[in-house]
């Protein structure tokens, strides 16, 4: 499986847990895909089929999606599987060209749910919606600035790699997109790579992930000085790879093996419990 095949299984993936629950806004909810040069007609298309899976559920609701390409022949692509599907008129699909910015206020985007993957394109554009979330392809990470919640992860294949970003202001739907992430099938010659992770380890795609560069990062975090288990959760789901339940996991491996204490000494491991590094 390409780079490619991943980054569409992991946004169909996401699809399938944000779709049901958006488009119960009054307002609507939209699907943004954009990209300043072409799009990736498979990602694309795999996503109007993953929306169109939802189109029993639309009754009186509206989900929008837009794409965003100077390309030509997306349209009459998406159009047959429309056709195909028998899509309801509540799912709209458009193919346009020009200031992303523009036509989301022309469709009314900005009003209700809006998700994004886009390449190319500022994330700041789509990030005033409420509630906003995106998906970035290959975008610093630090342009996802006016989201509270940021994570990244690199695609690492024999002879390319992809940097996929994902920006909200919702720790569960950080934590549902880290879920799924590693949630996808093994891909042979695809592995994951923490872009913060100094010495670059790859890891195996899968639902225990080695968990030696975390804990690393949960050590040199904790020189800083004692954190609860709480800081260090978040810690987890927000400045690496891993998940919250992946820092417990790594921060009782500690303790048994006495590379850090715990304050109080007894007791469940809660998040308000204090860690720190022993000695």
């Amino acid at each position: 499986m390409s780079i490619a095949g991943v980054t569409r299984e992991l946004l169909v993936r996401y699809l399938d847990l944000w779709v049901p629950g958006a488009v119960h806004s009054p307002h609507g909810a939209t699907f943004l895909h954009g990209s300043a040069t072409e799009l990736d007609g498979d990602i694309a298309e795999a996503a109007l089929r993953a929306c169109a899976e939802f189109g029993d559920r639309l009754s009186r609701k509206r989900l929008t999606l837009l794409y965003v390409t100077a390309a030509k022949g997306l349209e009459q692509r998406l159009s047959a599987v429309q056709r195909e599907l028998r899509t309801p008129a509540e799912l709209s699909v458009h193919v346009m060209s020009g200031d992303v910015a523009v036509l989301l206020k022309a469709l009314g985007a900005r009003s209700g749910p809006l998700l994004s993957m886009i390449e190319g394109i500022d994330p700041a554009v789509v990030a005033d919606a409420r509630p906003a979330e995106v998906i970035t392809v290959d975008v610093p990470r630090d342009r996802l600035r006016d989201f509270e919640l940021t994570t990244a992860v690199t695609l690492v294949g024999p002879q390319a790699e992809r940097t996929i970003g994902f920006g909200t202001r919702s720790a569960k739907s950080l934590e549902a997109f880290k879920n799924e992430m590693w949630a996808l099938d093994e891909y042979a010659g695809v592995r994951y790579r923490d872009p913060n992770d100094p010495e670059g380890h790859l890891m195996d795609i899968t639902l225990d992930p080695n968990p030696g560069a975390l804990r690393r990062e949960l050590l040199t975090y904790l020189r800083g000085g004692d954190r609860s288990v709480t800081e260090l959760k978040r810690f987890a789901l927000t400045e690496t790879v891993y998940r919250a339940a992946d820092a417990v996991k790594v921060v009782t491996a500690l303790l048994q093996s006495g590379a850090v204490t715990r304050e109080p000494k007894e007791g469940r491991l809660g998040g308000d419990v204090r860690i720190r590094i022993a000695g």
